[in-house]
């Protein structure tokens, strides 16, 4: 969960990346429009537990300022807005699509209404056909910026409630996302993320190519950009212009994070995922031999639907098979009207303890990548300074401790002499 809060309007962002950037854009549109004394809660659908953080902040945030607002946005409002409608410790709730209109936050009028929860607004996102795009609103604090080129998704995996959060997938022009990577650039910015629901469907819907097209036209138009990052993909999407340029396109960050969510190819076949376990084993072995210098993560659910324990072996193989350094474990949490909702459950301590053991296999897996590293010399982007310490990342997305002296924002090069088991440490060159 991260907040910002700036002139008596606080916004509480839970769950993805893409929220907390659009949190920062329903900021700037709340503050413009004059909202005073107002929690905004940017909530996640993604698990039943995200539901649960989205209420309790409604209703903490009420606790601490019974005179203030509660606003509740994001995907929580959007796929189970009446829950939050019936809530008394809720002023308003409104949609993915209507949280990034000008017009939602005009005038405070709701606040003025004998009953202010009929200007609730939720529309019905399925039926949008184009992306929003956010607002340039300046990212400060931020190292790295992400850039927003698609929202939505068009496949219907078993598990997930987010394509009726999020709606069916919309990309944003090319032009546009260049502009914003040149303005973010003259802004100081020396990476920038690209950002979405499923980055990796960018671009049928406009008209264009791929993915790949719009990398090759960030890289080609915006020199001045140092490090360009993907944000999680699916690898069965990667289209070949873009592959050819993980490979050897210098400026494109090594290091992909991957919706991969199981390692047992009956499970996937339940999850209704695109891939096989073996082509994603063939696919992380085809480019770590191309880029060696390439880390990968995953998404990786604990306990689905159905799930045995040899199935579930399957999964704890494929952390060593894929070489996977940065994992996300989540949980199995049944989400409501979803086929996996309806197929037979595994119980809590069955869930929570393969979670762990999900956590633990990527734990060892990641002391062996950070312990190969070594000797190796190592870009790094500094991210946070403080009294003692400076942190950073590398192009592979390693934590990097570095001397105190290093400023938010600056690449240094630094050779790796040692890990303590979370970051790496060496000398700066």
């Amino acid at each position: 969960m991260s907040a910002t809060d700036v002139s008596d309007v606080k916004v509480e962002n839970f769950g993805c990346r893409l929220n907390a950037l659009e949190g920062d854009s329903v900021q700037a549109l709340a503050q413009a429009a004059g909202l005073r004394n107002t929690t905004i809660i940017n909530g996640c659908a993604v698990t039943g537990e995200a539901m649960r953080q989205a209420r309790q902040a409604a209703r903490k945030a009420k606790r601490a300022n019974p005179e203030g607002q509660v606003i509740v946005t994001g995907c929580a409002a959007q796929t189970d807005a009446e829950q939050f409608i019936a809530m008394p410790e809720v002023d308003r709730v409104i949609g993915n699509e209507e949280k990034l209109r000008a017009n939602t936050y005009q005038a405070n009028s709701y606040q003025k209404a004998p009953d202010p929860k009929v200007m609730n607004a939720v529309s019905d996102i399925m039926s949008l056909e184009t992306a929003t795009p956010l607002p340039p609103t300046p990212q400060t604090g931020r190292s790295r910026a992400f850039v927003q080129v698609q929202t939505g998704c068009d496949h219907r995996c078993t598990f997930c409630i987010i394509p009726f959060g999020r709606g069916n997938s919309r990309s944003v022009p090319i032009p546009e996302v260049v502009a914003r990577c040149q303005l973010l650039v003259e802004q100081g910015h020396k990476e920038i993320v690209l950002t979405g629901v499923d980055v990796t469907s960018y671009g049928p819907d406009i008209g264009e190519a791929g993915l790949g097209a719009l990398v090759r036209a960030i890289l080609a138009q915006v020199p001045e950009l140092p490090r360009l990052r993907l944000s999680s993909i699916d690898a069965v999407e990667i289209d070949a212009n873009l592959l050819d340029m993980v490979i050897a396109e210098p400026r494109l960050m090594p290091h992909l994070h991957l919706s991969l969510q199981a390692g047992d190819n009956m499970i996937l076949k339940r999850m209704k995922r695109r891939h096989t376990r073996e082509e994603a084993i063939a696919f992380c072995a085809k480019l770590k031999q191309a880029r060696p210098d390439i880390a990968f993560g995953a998404d990786l659910i604990a306990g689905f639907p159905t799930e045995t324990d040899a199935m579930f072996e399957n999964s704890i193989k494929l952390v060593e098979q894929c070489e996977l350094t940065w994992l996300h474990v989540f949980p199995y949490s049944p989400r409501p009207d979803t086929p996996a909702a309806r197929m037979p459950q595994l119980d809590g301590p069955t869930i929570k303890a393969r979670a762990a053991a999900l956590r633990q296999a990527g734990d060892t897996q990641r002391q062996r990548w950070l312990d190969a590293q070594t000797g190796q010399t190592l870009s790094v982007l500094v991210e946070k300074q403080g009294d003692t310490k400076s942190e950073g990342r590398s192009g592979n997305f390693a934590r990097v401790l570095l001397p105190p002296i290093y400023q938010p924002g600056e690449l240094v090069s630094l050779r790796v002499s040692g890990n303590d088991g979370l970051m790496l440490s060496g000398d700066v060159l």
